[in-house]
């Protein structure tokens, strides 16, 4: 049966980090002087197996969960993907989507279609190679990151979603040049104010350009107007062009904080249940995956954990939360 948390929310998302490895160094998530060559990543015999995620998945789904998005680290740097997604893809009534830095869609987008996945989200920080190459730390190019997203939607993985993390000094030229190219492309573009997530990204409120700032960017050129959510819980807040060209979508975590109607749950690869993208513990449920606990015995361990969820991270965050020692959001997904 379904069930709600302390504050009468429901579980109806999860995010299941496949792996904690990326290809990728984007400085606010896994930047490359924590994240380097002599960084320790999880064993693998200390990974969930495709069985087991989508063991607890299945289950997941029984409380009521209807959307399942897939991430990382970088979900396709995960061998054998495609049969995960095959897998997950048998549960009735789900949902499924990716969240991915677009790399490797050029390889792996149609056999992620004929497994079973409904669309994707592509993770684009600035059109300017310059920036772009400077946020993601690696030397990637864009036009690869664009070429992912063309041969997705070639083979139908759409509504393509766009998201892009902006922080001053770095990419907020980059708003409008973003906007205008995918209102042309008929991409939904995402704004994602910079989070205080992990300790590694050195964040500061300083760095924040409000969703307020960016609306106002976008609007002075290509008039906006507010539309109403997709759902309850949506993180998204939705923005139409006037013309009827298209829509975007900011998400004001640090500014408009949404806790309220949070509905998400997040899985690591290591199997932790966490309740909150800014949380400071998980709780295991690969021991009891492999302890023997049987599907009733750790469904209402799930239960007993929702049940006393209470959190509200970003409607409380101040001087006192910020420097608490979070889980990064590389190990759980953003």
């Amino acid at each position: 049966m379904p069930f709600t948390d302390l504050l009468n929310r429901p579980l109806r998302d999860l995010r299941i980090s496949v792996t904690d490895r990326c290809n990728f160094r984007c400085v606010y998530c896994m930047p490359k002087e924590i994240f380097g060559s002599d960084y320790h990543y999880l064993p693998h015999d200390q990974v969930l197996t495709f069985e087991e995620i989508t063991r607890l998945a299945r289950m997941f789904a029984a409380h009521g969960v209807k959307k399942i998005r897939l991430t990382g680290g970088e979900p396709l740097v995960r061998k054998g993907l495609t049969l995960l997604v095959s897998m997950l893809s048998q549960i009735p009534d789900i949902d499924l989507t990716m969240t991915t830095n677009g790399s490797l869609l050029p390889r792996y987008a149609q056999a992620l279609k004929d497994a079973g996945l409904k669309r994707i989200s592509v993770s684009l920080d600035s059109l300017d190679n310059e920036v772009f190459k400077a946020m993601n730390d690696v030397d990637f190019p864009v036009e690869k990151v664009l070429e992912g997203m063309e041969t997705a939607q070639k083979v139908g993985l759409e509504p393509i979603k766009v998201n892009m993390v902006v922080k001053r000094g770095m990419n907020e030229s980059s708003i409008l040049p973003m906007a205008r190219f995918f209102r042309e492309k008929g991409y939904i573009l995402r704004f994602i104010e910079y989070m205080d997530v992990g300790h590694t990204n050195g964040w500061r409120m300083d760095d924040v350009i409000s969703a307020k700032e960016i609306v106002e960017i976008i609007n002075a050129e290509m008039p906006l107007e507010p539309l109403d959510p997709n759902y309850t819980g949506e993180v998204a807040e939705r923005w139409r062009y006037k013309d009827g060209s298209g829509e975007i979508g900011v998400i004001a975590s640090v500014t408009q904080p949404f806790c309220r109607d949070c509905n998400r749950a997040r899985l690591s690869a290591e199997g932790k249940l966490y309740t909150c993208l800014f949380a400071v513990k998980g709780h295991d449920l690969k021991s009891l995956l492999r302890g023997g606990a049987t599907d009733e015995e750790i469904s209402q361990f799930i239960a007993r954990v929702w049940g006393r969820r209470a959190d509200r991270y970003s409607e409380l965050r101040s001087e006192n939360t910020v420097d608490l020692p979070k889980v990064e959001m590389s190990h759980i997904g953003g």
